[in-house]
């Protein structure tokens, strides 16, 4: 892979750490490299339909437009399964660009080049 994978621990409980993990997401995957935010523990959260719609720090842009010029940048969201399971979350209820994976894809990514961050 390369790229970068940002491991993103937070959603709605840390609004301003989440916050600076999509701005460097957003940068990354606009200067053209393959990235991918792992969502773990209360940052699956931030995958689920609607949540980032109430999310805004100050002087950042709001994390619905951070989350949505991601993924259409061509950003992914990759969700943890066992964290998503805690919290009730399924396939369902997940926003465009999430998928709910293992933590064996996290390895593979990692183990293929892939450099990575964690908020």
């Amino acid at each position: 892979m390369n790229g970068l994978v940002i491991n993103l621990t937070r959603s709605t409980d840390d609004v301003d750490r989440s916050s600076v993990a999509m701005v460097v997401a957003g940068a990354s995957v606009a200067s053209d490299q393959d990235t991918k935010v792992f969502l773990s523990s209360e940052g699956v959260a931030l995958a689920k339909k609607g949540v980032a719609d109430d999310m805004h720090e100050e002087g950042f842009a709001p994390m619905s437009e951070l989350v949505s010029k991601y993924v259409a940048a061509g950003g992914t969201f990759l969700v943890c399964s066992p964290c998503a399971k805690k919290r009730g979350i399924g396939d369902d209820d997940l926003i465009d660009g999430a998928t709910i994976v293992g933590g064996a894809t996290l390895v593979a990514l990692l183990a293929d080049g892939a450099g990575s961050l964690s908020f």
